[in-house]
């Protein structure tokens, strides 16, 4: 006998399915040509957007009590968010030969800037006499505060310069060795001196900076397929370095402090020394509940919690948003995560491929580490929430790296084959982005092969790419 068909049947045939369907509708949006671009332009813009809200809720009434105005912080924010889309803009519409080309130049620009910061923070902390406040060295115009380089009403963070002009020239240097860097020696000759001597120079001053830009380093290693030892020893060397700049530069003392802060708070009576801001940060979070006490409803901002603007802007999120709010952050993270590294995977350009790995580790790595430190998982390290934190050098930069990352979503071949069979109208192309170049179908004449695509790991490096690059 043939079962007849129930009512149970058909309820799993029409309500039981959805699910099923529902991945089947998502991943049908995923295999869509342009996902790629469309996530990343998403959740980058969204969380800029976000930024911008947090920074003017946590800076207007300071603001207020201060200057007379309660969008003092929240224009300058605007103003660095304007320069970073022009950033954004620039560096989408560049082709690969171009950021090869300046490499050298950047790497060289952040070794002398990271230089002259960190000699005139040293002179003006020698000249001062113990106990007193240091006072910054003026040439002129020009003249140091801590970790920012002041050129008249200029104000840059060249820390931040160092990180993506790390990803430029270490990700063309791995792409002319190819396969080589399997070996030793190519490994030593420049990469690592010329990595490690940039690192000492931003971890003097900023060791939160230093450790970001490690892990950068070793997701630009890791998606050009270095071999597992070679993570070992730069994970004992970094540790080595690590604690030597906690321990030996003077005037640095804060940075002890915070490793003791996060291993015990009870053993810090001193408000100043971190454990003031770490136990703050932890109630403003404890604070918010899961829906939060409401957008520009918090009181932790109100000058009782360090440095809120910046670093732990996280923490004013968790209060006035709450748990959902932490969510949605976490989430978009999480989507630009995804999306970073299906870039890395699909497209077929050996320098593409380093540099969409190593930006999408450097953004989810540093956004790890500063919510890790708001939260109690993770020492104190001052660095900010990328694209949602208060600072103009750390957006500007920011927005520059995804406006690369962005070229190369749309340089995935089926994203670029579907842009050329349909290609938007001409003045649409002038004010955003050139049509991006096909893939080729077979080697070139330099003998770089193009890569297999979607293979579900990371792909490494086919071999010395000298030629033109597109």
């Amino acid at each position: 006998m043939v079962p007849m068909r129930g009512e149970g049947d058909q309820e799993t045939a029409t309500g039981g399915g959805w699910p099923t369907a529902w991945l089947d509708t998502l991943r049908g949006l995923l295999d869509r040509p342009l996902a790629s671009y469309y996530l990343l332009l998403s959740s980058i813009g969204l969380l800029v957007f976000i930024g911008l809200v947090m920074v003017f809720s946590v800076t207007s009434i300071d603001n207020y009590a201060t200057t007379g105005s309660p969008f003092t912080s929240i224009a300058k924010q605007i103003l660095s968010g304007v320069v970073g889309l022009i950033a954004f803009w620039v560096c989408q519409r560049l082709p690969v030969r171009t950021f090869r080309a300046v490499a050298a130049p950047l790497l060289i620009g952040a070794f002398v800037l990271m230089g002259f910061v960190d000699l005139m923070g040293w002179l003006a902390a020698r000249r001062t006499p113990p106990g007193a406040e240091v006072t910054a060295i003026r040439l002129g115009p020009i003249w140091v505060e801590d970790l920012w380089l002041h050129v008249g009403g200029l104000q840059l963070q060249p820390a931040e310069l160092a990180k993506i002009a790390l990803v430029v020239w270490g990700a063309d240097l791995l792409v002319r060795k190819g396969r080589s860097i399997l070996a030793w020696r190519q490994l030593l000759m420049p990469l690592l001196p010329v990595t490690v001597g940039l690192l000492v120079l931003v971890g003097y001053n900023d060791l939160g900076s230093m450790i970001c830009m490690v892990v950068l380093f070793t997701g630009l290693l890791w998606a050009a397929g270095a071999r597992l030892p070679v993570f070992g020893w730069l994970g004992g060397f970094a540790l080595a370095g690590i604690v030597a700049l906690i321990l030996f530069p003077a005037g640095k003392d804060y940075r002890l402090d915070r490793i003791k802060v996060f291993f015990d708070p009870s053993i810090d009576p001193d408000a100043e020394k971190g454990r003031y801001q770490y136990l703050r940060g932890l109630w403003a979070v404890a604070n918010g509940g899961w829906f939060g006490v409401g957008l520009g409803e918090g009181h932790l901002k109100w000058g009782r919690l360090p440095n809120a603007h910046n670093d732990f802007i996280f923490a004013i999120v968790a209060e006035e948003l709450g748990v959902v709010g932490c969510l949605v952050i976490l989430l978009l993270f999480g989507m630009l995560t995804y999306t970073g590294l299906r870039i890395a995977r699909r497209v077929e350009d050996p320098f593409r491929r380093l540099v969409a790995a190593s930006i999408t580790i450097w953004f989810v790595g540093q956004a790890i580490i500063n919510i890790g430190g708001v939260v109690g998982l993770m020492p104190i390290t001052g660095l900010p929430l990328p694209f949602i934190s208060d600072g103009g050098s750390a957006l500007v930069v920011a927005l520059g790296a995804a406006g690369m990352l962005t070229s190369a979503a749309r340089a995935e071949p089926d994203c670029a084959r579907a842009m050329h069979a349909r290609p938007p109208r001409k003045w649409v192309r002038l004010l955003w982005a050139p049509l991006p170049p096909l893939p080729r179908a077979r080697a070139d004449d330099d003998g770089e092969a193009p890569s297999t695509r979607a293979t579900g790991r990371p792909t490494t490096l086919s071999g010395p790419t000298r030629g033109r690059s597109t």
